[in-house]
């Protein structure tokens, strides 16, 4: 009994360094994902950003035809890398609407004037409250959204080379 008394500290300590360890060297999950996904878009208006360009509502994706919705923003280094990819969805035929996140006309116009411009629509939430709505964590996020209106999946990050070919099979099935 002796003896067990002199080693349950220490194992009590190497049990407890094991779940510690453990915890550190195992990634977690820190992407927050949309609870939208598979629900229809939330109904917002939002202005138009830049000048040539409609604003956006959520009725304007409910025309029968799927869609893209990009959050971005002019301040969004990964927004810039992604921009090549949506330009090249874009000539693919995708049509991109998109929310701007807490920016200035004059920002987003020379974003676009530097990055290309694959946007039909471009709506001002200068307080984040349609990108709140939509369950999006930051910038960038784009939601492949049916002719519905209902968003069918989410693309959490800037898009990337290898995602182009699952973007654009979600908007076949979204049809």
């Amino acid at each position: 009994m002796k003896r067990f008394v002199l080693w349950a500290p220490l194992a009590i300590f190497a049990l407890l360094f094991a779940v510690v360890a453990s915890g550190l060297f195992r990634p977690a999950d820190k992407v927050v994902r949309s609870a939208m996904v598979g629900k229809p878009l939330p109904d917002f208006a939002l202005p138009a950003m830049v000048p040539g360009k409609p604003g956006l509502t959520s009725a304007s994706f409910k025309g029968g035809q799927p869609r893209l919705l990009n959050v971005f923003a002019s301040w969004c280094v990964p927004c810039i890398a992604e921009a090549p990819h949506l330009m090249r969805l874009k000539t693919m035929g995708i049509p991109i609407d998109a929310i701007a996140i807490r920016d200035t006309t004059p920002a987003i116009a020379g974003f676009l004037r530097r990055n290309g411009d694959p946007y039909a629509r471009i709506g001002s939430d200068t307080a984040s409250r349609v990108q709140l709505a939509l369950g999006s964590s930051g910038v960038p996020e784009t939601f492949v959204v049916d002719g519905r209106g209902i968003v069918v999946k989410q693309i959490i990050g800037d898009i990337r080379e290898d995602n182009i070919g699952e973007i654009v099979q979600a908007v076949r099935e979204a049809r």
